[in-house]
Parts: C-alpha cells; structure tokens; sequence
C-alpha cells in the first residue's frame, strides 16, 4: 500500500517487491483508492479510455504514465480544495494489464500479468514452446512503444505489464 503524504522512515534499498508494484499505470489497470474516513470517496477503480481515473466529488485524475505514489498526490490535493480538511489517500494495485505472448508458443493470447513475470513464466503461462521455436532470443514491444526489440532470453529477463512478447522460429 502506498500513503500520500507519509514520509518514508530510514533510508534503507527499496525493496524489489516495491519496485514491481510503483510503475506507470496503463489502461485497464485496476486500482483501489482509500481515502482514510471517508468510505463514500473510497473503492475500486479502473483507468478508463481516456487514461483516466473518475472519481466521486473530483472528477476523472490522469492516471496513464503516473504512478500510484504520484495519482495518491494528485487526489490529495484535489480533495483538500474545498472538499475534505486533511485527506490521507492510499492506492493498491489490484490488477495490471494483461501481457500477450504470440508466435511459436502452443497457446499464444492474452495473459493476466502478476508482479515479477519473468519471459519463463510468461512462455510457462503459454504452456511452453513450439518445437520450431528459437529458445535463445524474443522480441519484446513494451507497452507504448512503437517497435520490438530483440532480446536474449536470460532467466532474470522482466516481463512488464501490457508487453507483447514474440517468440520467433529458429533457422538451421
């Protein structure tokens, strides 16, 4: 859970479960807004289309490429102009973006991300391998991005939500 507005006690690493769960948000990400005290402004929301989050009293927030720790900030700020004294505003991730995995895998599609995926769990999830597939390189198009770079498969190769991942046929 992230608190707006909350200093962080000592300086110690971030935490690489931290890391997973602060990134930019993305269309069809699910999020759960908590506004300390005031369960009528608090609950469950997608970011809709237009990138946005539409909350009760204030309106749609820009969520798309913010993170969690900035749209909690924003939301603050907006409940403080006249509509809540000192609002405390927190933000889970509930769902990310599904990734999607094609080419020489036996079920390629749409699959629901899950912190720390890895191009091994993501090809695992499409049960596997095709026996034509390259099992030493993919091209992965991150999300937002216009074009797909190829990358040696490494077990520690991170999988972001909303990626695309093709798994290509190797050549004699």
């Amino acid at each position: 859970m992230i608190l707006a507005g909350v200093p962080a006690q000592g300086t110690a690493a971030v935490p690489q479960e931290a890391v997973d769960t602060d990134y930019p948000l993305g269309v069809a990400d699910k999020v759960r807004v908590i506004v300390f005290d005031e369960p009528s402004l608090s609950g469950e929301f997608i970011v809709n289309a237009n990138g946005a989050l539409s909350m009760p009293l204030i309106g749609d927030v820009r969520a798309v490429g913010q993170t969690a720790t900035e749209i909690a900030t924003v939301i603050q700020r907006k409940l403080m102009d006249g509509y809540v004294l000192q609002p405390r505003v927190s933000i889970d991730i509930l769902t990310f973006r599904p990734f999607y995995i094609l080419g020489e895998v036996n079920k390629p599609g749409e699959y629901p991300y899950s912190s720390g995926l890895t191009v091994d769990g993501a090809v695992a999830t499409a049960q596997g391998y095709t026996y034509r597939a390259d099992k030493r390189s993919i091209y992965i198009k991150r999300a937002g991005e216009a074009r797909s770079v190829k990358s040696r498969i490494a077990p520690d190769l991170k999988i972001r939500p909303g990626d695309t991942i093709r798994v290509g046929e190797r050549y004699l």
